[in-house]
């Protein structure tokens, strides 16, 4: 029984009033009701473009998964100032197909920041700063960036499985137009807004490092000799699915014996000196391994491997070389002290005699090693090339004898090959005080030597050209468009840009004759004209029409 008239009154009122704060809760906010200060700000503040767009006149941008309310029942967290008496205010749970959500408790000491960072090799965002804007929309809730020990946060955008991406290399007949980024620029914002501007710009290759001379690894590799450190690119799969995305060929640079991370902490792996016995330094730096050690080439070649499975359409090999500078009477090699019997040669029925083993050479371990290098990364479907001294087309004796670049024996072994022709470290060759301001000279001469020693091969030609100042007062946007002009007309195909700093500046505003000369070329390919495609005006006398980016990262 209910008691009184009185009573039962006061009974129907409070359940009436409980009824009532309960709808209200869920129902859709109007004009007036009150929205968190961040949620408001989010409303009237431009969009951030997505993990693979980028608001380009042409190509046309990726579309970015959007962030909309589910129908389903809300997920409910702690507001930002809990209070024991207040109802827990509703986050809007994302949806972006192909992905889950995740809930997570914050820990002491912990900000929305170390949780996107935390978070980000997960999920389908490619900046920190994307996936704090998903994180703050699917949490309407958070206020600043302060949060409080045991507050749950949902977390959107999460991959619903690994990252499977194949490498998907172009033909070799491929115009290869690359900018080559460090792992330091290709892991953060800016690098994906150079990546952006580079394909924007008419760009369709990005060379980036896996291993750089200083031995550290870029992406997470689990081998003993690699170095123990956090990568700077933690999820490789996915950065290469975004560059793919952009329609982009992917090259993964690999600097091989140049190792100052084995030298010194596997000293017995290093190039050893015949005075001291212990390592040996090259003009007072212990940088180099032992090119002809078995354990070092096994290394390599399960680190291209590592990059091809991610999806690497082509791996390139730089420093696939002996030391060429220091104390040479010094230097001694296991190949020197322990000859390796080597297969028969193709021209011949029967191995040598057991009692005089081959006589190997630099050169010889070189060729060996790229014969085996070449077969295993060809089996993954990815391109090899590889990246050689400009002068070796001279073929100097004291620069075969040293480096063990023999250019003729390397083309047999690789799809592409790149010499490093810059005109400004051709110092003191060919009679030229400033080489630096004769890329006429230098990169003609470099590329019809190199043809000529390639011949038959197979191989492309495709050259590292300059694109920094060092000893060249004449580096301009022209100086870049009379490199490329010069190689095309001398038989290079395609081109790769290096800026140690990766300062890109001259070869963004080259790009609109370079690409001009690229429509050329393929107009009079395709009307089956032979005319030299190669020769332009300067910038200023072929203008095209700017190409407008817009992107956050800048």
């Amino acid at each position: 029984m209910l008691g009184s008239p009185r009573t039962r009154f006061f009974v129907a009122l409070y359940a009436l009033v409980a009824i009532s704060g309960t709808l209200l809760t869920y129902l859709p906010q109007t004009s007036n009701s009150v929205v968190p200060r961040s949620t408001q700000a989010a409303a009237h503040a431009p969009a951030r473009p997505g993990p693979t767009s980028a608001a380009v006149s042409a190509p046309a941008p990726l579309a970015r998964p959007t962030l909309r309310a589910k129908a389903a029942p809300p997920v409910l967290h702690q507001s930002a100032t809990p209070q024991p008496s207040a109802l827990p205010l509703v986050a809007a749970a994302p949806v972006m197909p192909g992905t889950t959500t995740d809930l997570y408790t914050v820990k002491p000491g912990e900000s929305l920041e170390s949780i996107s960072f935390r978070y980000l090799p997960r999920t389908v965002f490619m900046t920190t700063g994307e996936l704090e804007d998903a994180i703050r929309q699917a949490n309407p809730a958070l206020s600043g960036a302060h949060l409080h020990p045991g507050q749950q946060v949902l977390i959107p955008g999460i991959e619903s499985g690994p990252i499977v991406e194949h490498p998907r290399p172009d033909a070799k007949e491929a115009e290869v137009r690359a900018i080559y980024l460090t792992g330091w620029t290709a892991g953060s914002a800016r690098g994906l807004s150079l990546i952006r501007r580079w394909k924007a710009a008419g760009g369709n290759a990005i060379c980036f490092d896996i291993k750089d001379f200083d031995g550290q690894v870029t992406v997470s590799f689990d081998h003993p000799l690699a170095p123990r450190r956090a990568p700077l690119i933690r999820n490789l799969s996915k950065f290469i699915r975004f560059m793919h995305q952009l329609d982009l060929h992917v090259i993964a640079r690999i600097a091989l014996f140049r190792d100052e991370n084995i030298a010194k902490n596997h000293p017995e792996l290093a190039v050893q000196s015949r005075r001291s016995g212990g390592p040996w330094r090259e003009n007072g730096k212990q940088v180099w391994t032992d090119p002809s050690r078995r354990e070092v080439q096994d290394y390599n070649i399960a680190l291209a491997r590592r990059a091809a499975a991610a999806g690497a359409d082509e791996i390139q090999f730089d420093y696939v070389r002996f030391p060429a500078e220091g104390d040479q009477e010094d230097a001694t090699f296991q190949f020197e002290s322990e000859p390796v019997e080597a297969p028969p040669a193709a021209d011949s029925a029967t191995p040598a005699p057991a009692s005089t083993p081959p006589r190997w050479t630099r050169s010889r371990v070189i060729t060996e090693f790229l014969k085996r290098a070449h077969a295993e990364i060809r089996a993954t479907g990815a391109m090899l090339s590889l990246d050689v001294f400009g002068v070796m087309a001279w073929e100097r004796p004291v620069d075969l004898a040293h480096t063990g670049q023999r250019i003729d024996e390397m083309a047999r072994y690789c799809d592409v090959l790149s010499p490093m022709i810059y005109p400004s470290h051709f110092f003191g060759m060919d009679g030229y005080a400033r080489p630096g301001d004769a890329p006429e000279h230098f990169i003609g001469e470099s590329m019809t030597r190199f043809r000529e020693i390639t011949a038959g091969s197979g191989v492309i030609i495709r050259p590292w050209l300059q694109a920094f100042a060092w000893r060249t007062p004449s580096y301009s946007p022209d100086y870049v468009v009379t490199q490329v002009s010069i190689s095309n007309q001398k038989g290079g195909l395609g081109y790769l840009f290096w800026n140690a700093n990766n300062d890109y500046s001259k070869p963004f505003a080259a790009m609109p004759a370079l690409m001009g000369m690229t429509r050329r070329r393929e107009t009079v390919k395709a009307e089956g004209k032979e005319r030299a495609a190669g020769e332009l005006p300067a910038v200023a006398a072929a203008p095209e029409p700017a190409i407008e980016i817009k992107t956050n990262f800048e």
